[in-house]
């Protein structure tokens, strides 16, 4: 039975595909939840699929997945030894003053990490320190964050083990592949040294005049958030109704939308969150809302505006109690969804949201009704205490890190010294990386034994090992591997692959493969570059036994198409990190990207037919 010549079962498959195609791009859920419907799915309609349930449930068995695993443990004992702080830093330090020496240093330095190390811990040291050090060079951070973020891309081709993409595409490659057992780890970092060098070229050069300074070089928090007109200083007249009376007493009358962040006592400064003093006549309170509302306010409290008193970042650095930050919302943070109020973060952790921006769109007022979305850039009131739980939690990444502005003032071994355990971590690693080349074991097994050295040597505790993973990366592979599955059982690859046998007749070979790693990089910008490995890889291998091209040929294209997303934030973890800290607008990522993305799918293509063949 068919349904417009395709077979009934490859058809639902097809309406299967579609439908999570457009959950994934929609977000209407998270990526995460959307595959483990899909495993439900799968499971129950798997007798007309030719899926079993053992099959639907393969993902969270499947050699890659465990890899991957295991490789973000691994990139978790490796960070925490502080050798990735220490060298960005040292070579940050290169930048001596000089805009374009700093991206010299940055992309240069984050490319050949990220070949080894997971990238996206990678980026999450860097982004703090590139602020700070783009704030010490007096250029616009925006010039240095999205370079950062696609070297961190690019460096991920040099090895297996450099990105997810890879390690899936190894998997695939043993199953799909007669006489195949999977990838080297280093069969491929030819190309992967060519595309850096070509990337980091362009990215030193056309790149650097193409990305904007969307946020001005060394501004002040509150300017960024435009909140000048949003934050002012009121003076208590004696006469004032609220004198003797505590903030949240003030607060849980106030008829007014205003929030109180601080009281100033003289020379004292009390966060709002962390006082209950009374107030008296003369001091002065640090206060959150609209013209309108803090007018209405003063008005209402027989109070007066400082207006010649400008509100600055440093108005609320009190010591290392209480300070401004930036953070960015993930899509592993459990704050997504909710609603500012719901979040109680002011209530649990003392720390008060002043404003949000999303897609370019400032939000300062009537924040508690605001719902959370991943990419957000959040500006915080927030404690020390609070910072250190956000950063252990990861609930919140935080873009701003006094750590690194310590930096340019004291000795580099006091402020990032590195644990004693260094030497065992890298050499635990260098293991891992060595045995799984000379085949001595599969990658999974030196993975895992990797992450059970680190355990028993201590450096890597069991929970930093369990919370340094990316769940939702590894419940999305647990939806996806399956629904690959399915494609290959129903025949779906085989009616895509048709399609292309027909194109090849009118169409050359290299234009062909040159056109797949187009189409197949538009869809990792779109559905995640994991997502897209799994659901292509099968169509391009049956294609190229079709029509008679080197099956790995086709594999790498794929893979490396894959793996090499610039053209929209969320085309890749690393490029949301740096989506709100750099200001960015949507299309910046595609001005900037897109001509990235068509000089690497020329160069890539030529590179791996020239080793390859066709």
């Amino acid at each position: 039975m068919s349904l417009f010549g395709i077979p009934l079962d490859a058809a639902v498959v097809f309406l299967l595909i579609a439908v999570v195609l457009i959950l994934f791009i929609s977000e209407v859920f998270p990526n995460d939840v959307t595959a483990i419907g899909l495993i439900v799915v799968l499971a129950a309609l798997g007798p007309s699929l030719g899926v079993t349930t053992a099959d639907a449930l393969s993902g969270f068995s499947n050699t890659a997945t465990l890899t991957i695993v295991a490789m973000y443990m691994l990139s978790a004992g490796i960070q925490q030894t502080g050798i990735v702080d220490r060298l960005g830093l040292y070579l940050a330090s290169i930048a001596d003053g000089d805009g374009k020496r700093a991206l010299v240093a940055t992309v240069c330095s984050v490319g050949p990490i990220a070949g080894i190390i997971n990238n996206t811990p990678v980026v999450a040291v860097y982004v703090p320190m590139i602020s700070e050090l783009a704030d010490r060079v007096n250029v616009s951070p925006s010039k240095l964050l999205l370079p950062l973020s696609y070297a961190a891309i690019l460096g991920g081709t040099l090895t297996l083990v450099g990105t997810s993409t890879n390690i899936l595409a190894s998997d695939l490659a043993g199953q799909l592949i007669d006489g195949r057992d999977g990838i080297g780890v280093f069969e491929f970092t030819i190309v992967g040294i060519v595309i850096l060098f070509v990337g980091i070229s362009y990215l030193l050069t056309v790149g650097w005049k193409l990305t904007p300074p969307r946020v001005p070089a060394a501004f002040d928090l509150i300017e960024e958030f435009s909140l000048q007109d949003h934050i002012q200083l009121v003076y208590v007249r004696e006469e004032s109704p609220i004198v003797g009376a505590t903030i949240d007493e003030i607060e849980s009358l106030a008829e007014c939308n205003v929030s109180i962040l601080q009281l100033r006592q003289g020379q004292e400064v009390f966060p709002a969150a962390q006082t209950d003093r009374p107030i008296e006549a003369s001091n002065r309170l640090t206060v959150h809302g609209s013209p309108a509302d803090v007018a209405a306010f003063v008005s209402a409290y027989m109070l007066r505006e400082l207006a010649q008193s400008t509100v600055t970042e440093e108005t609320f650095e009190t010591g290392d109690e209480n300070m401004l930050v930036k953070g960015v919302l993930l899509e592993n943070s459990p704050y997504i969804g909710m609603k500012i109020a719901e979040t109680q973060l002011q209530e649990f952790y003392t720390t008060t949201v002043l404003a949000v921006k999303r897609d370019g769109v400032l939000y300062k007022t009537d924040l508690a009704e605001v719902t959370l979305k991943e990419g957000d850039l959040l500006l915080l009131q927030t404690t020390t205490e609070a910072i250190d739980y956000f950063l252990e939690k990861a609930t919140i990444f935080l873009v701003d890190d006094s750590a690194y502005d310590r930096f340019f003032e004291e000795d580099l071994s006091e402020v990032m010294p590195l644990s004693s355990k260094t030497p065992l971590a890298v050499g635990i690693l260098l293991s891992v990386i060595i045995v799984a080349a000379v085949g001595l074991v599969p990658i999974v097994i030196a993975a895992l034994g990797g992450v059970f050295a680190m355990l028993i040597t201590g450096c890597l505790s069991p929970t930093d090992a369990y919370e340094s993973v990316s769940w939702n990366v590894i419940f999305l592979l647990a939806g996806v591997i399956p629904l690959g599955i399915a494609m290959e059982e129903t025949g779906g690859a085989a009616v895509l692959a048709t399609a292309i046998v027909t194109a090849e007749a009118v169409v050359p070979v290299v234009l062909l493969l040159f056109v797949f790693y187009i189409l197949t990089g538009l869809l990792a910008n779109v559905i995640t570059p994991v997502a897209t490995v799994v659901l292509m890889i099968p169509v391009a291998v049956d294609a190229a036994v079709r029509i008679g091209v080197n099956e790995f040929t086709m594999l790498l294209v794929v893979m490396f198409a894959s793996a090499t997303s610039f053209m929209t934030p969320v085309g890749y973890q690393t490029n949301l990190m740096v989506y709100g800290p750099g200001g960015y607008q949507f299309s910046d990522f595609i001005r900037v990207g897109a001509p990235l993305q068509i000089i690497l799918a020329v160069v890539t293509t030529i590179s791996i037919i020239l080793l390859w063949g066709v």
